[in-house]
């Protein structure tokens, strides 16, 4: 499934749809480079999770929490781990029995670890423009804007 958007409240509003309808226990595997509108993403999933908590990048702390929703949000970022090895070695198994949604950043760092994921691309096509492609899952059959 593809989406285009032309500002970061659009790509917001593509992440709020796909919240209102993610299962417990979803995986969200992101893929796109810096600057691509994956935290933007996020900040529109957790809004439609239910959040109304602030959502910010976790490029230093790896994980945020966001326990407010109608089920909880993990939020990683990858970018600064070497492999999954490290992920496990933070207890990644520990948030996935939780049954949250865990969405997670740079991906491609813990490949291996994403088994059974949702694979969201977010592509920058122009200044504010994105294509985002959301793969996987049951679940995005009933995604709509």
């Amino acid at each position: 499934m593809e989406f285009l958007t032309n500002s970061p409240a659009q790509t917001e509003a593509v992440g709020a749809a796909l919240g209102k309808i993610l299962p417990p226990g979803t995986i969200l595997a992101y893929r796109g480079d810096l600057g691509a509108g994956k935290t933007a993403f996020t900040r529109g999933l957790a809004r439609g999770l239910g959040c109304d908590e602030i959502v910010t990048s976790p490029t230093y702390t790896i994980v945020n929490e966001y326990l407010t929703g109608r089920i909880p949000l993990f939020h990683f970022d990858m970018y600064r781990l070497a492999s999954s090895d490290d992920l496990w070695d933070i207890g990644w198994e520990d948030y996935l029995e939780r049954g949250g949604v865990c969405a997670v950043e740079w991906s491609e760092n813990v490949d291996d670890a994403m088994e059974d994921a949702v694979w969201v691309t977010i592509e920058k096509t122009g200044e504010d423009s994105r294509r985002i492609t959301i793969e996987g899952g049951d679940t995005i059959a009933d995604l709509s804007l």
